[in-house]
């Protein structure tokens, strides 16, 4: 076994009490770490080290890190945890991961290349279900279709969902509305822009534009210049979902947004043990070139949550052993597009249109 450090910072929330116990069924004795002084009781109970401190203090920060191989971020909000994280890690040479959706820290992980680059270390936000399948997914089909202009990513889930960090998040990303990618630019659209059918595996259903990390990633990862991520939603729905936009720009006012965390604090319950056992997810992706041509690609895997854990050990597991790579990197470009073959019940993807 390594001797190298690894620490799990946010490490007594939802999922990040998954990743726990993931890495100790695989054998790995991780430094968990988080703001509350709860952190040290679940160590207790693991029979592993703590480490209690906030994001407020970047000298402090670096002093915890100080002799710490890999970050594995699990405590959101991101956009506040991740650049003092990211920041403290290249000052300290340790390589840093996370499980964000948000793209803003995408975007923050990309501007820190050369720093990261110079410094020795990996930054790879993303590390999670967002986006592992759908990275490793918009891979494959690039692969299949080098000249693709077009890539349109989607995903389903039965059986589960959000957790309470996530659902928080996502009070925070209303206020921003979607994101597509059109001629390799970023560009703001409103929520629910664009409707489609789409065939997940379980029948055709509509489904929407939301503004998932792929639109992001999807392009340094693959270089296909026009990017969108649906998600099923009924027309009625999506409708709804436009005409309440001006109401979601509310989220940007701090009160608001703050009771909307408060009353998701009081009544979230989280997926039990059994009904992620019994989840499941289903991962989308199509791509089109000039000539009209167009290939999809289709799998099945785990509950997201599961997914999660199994995707921070891996790639955690990867950079505590020898390797080369430096600066920031969407998880597919880091350990390759068959990495999605490591998760769990992944089903094999289904090619359709394939010559």
């Amino acid at each position: 076994m390594s001797d190298k450090k690894w620490m799990i910072y946010g490490a007594n929330g939802y999922t990040g009490r998954l990743v726990v116990d993931e890495a100790l069924r695989r054998g790995l004795k991780p430094i968990l770490a988080g703001r509350s002084e709860l952190i040290k009781d679940l160590a207790n109970e693991k029979g592993l080290e703590a480490e209690v401190f906030d994001l407020t203090s970047i000298e402090e920060i670096i002093q915890k890190l100080s002799k710490v191989d890999v970050m594995s971020n699990c405590a959101g909000p991101f956009s506040r945890t991740a650049e003092p994280m990211m920041r403290a890690c290249i000052k300290t040479k340790t390589h840093y991961v996370d499980i964000t959706g948000e793209i803003a820290v995408y975007q923050t992980g990309y501007k820190m290349n050369d720093k990261a680059k110079a410094a020795g270390i990996v930054v790879c936000p993303g590390v999670g279900f967002d986006v592992i399948p759908t990275d490793c997914l918009a891979m494959h089909l690039k692969d299949k279709m080098p000249d693709a202009t077009h890539l349109a990513l989607g995903f389903a889930m039965k059986g589960s969902k959000a957790s309470k960090g996530t659902a928080k998040t996502s009070v925070e990303g209303m206020a921003q509305g979607g994101k597509i990618r059109e001629d390799g630019k970023l560009i703001q659209v409103p929520l629910a822009f664009k409707e489609r059918e789409i065939d997940y595996g379980f029948g055709t259903i509509n489904a929407m534009t939301i503004p998932w990390g792929d639109v992001y990633t999807a392009y340094h990862s693959t270089g296909i210049p026009n990017i969108e991520v649906y998600f099923p939603s009924s027309s009625k729905s999506a409708a709804k979902l436009r005409k309440r936009q001006k109401y979601m720009k509310l989220m940007k006012i701090k009160w608001v947004r703050k009771f909307v965390q408060k009353r998701i604090d009081k009544i979230w319950k989280p997926n039990t043990d059994a009904q992620r056992a019994e989840a499941k997810s289903y991962v989308w992706g199509e791509v089109k070139n000039d000539n009209g041509n167009i290939i999809k690609g289709r799998f099945t895997t785990v509950d997201g949550y599961d997914l999660t854990a199994s995707g921070t050990v891996e790639v955690t597991d990867y950079l505590l052993g020898e390797h080369s790579q430096s600066g920031y990197f969407t998880p597919s470009k880091l350990m390759g597009k068959d990495l999605v073959e490591k998760m769990p019940g992944f089903s094999g993807i289904e090619f359709e249109g394939v010559k």
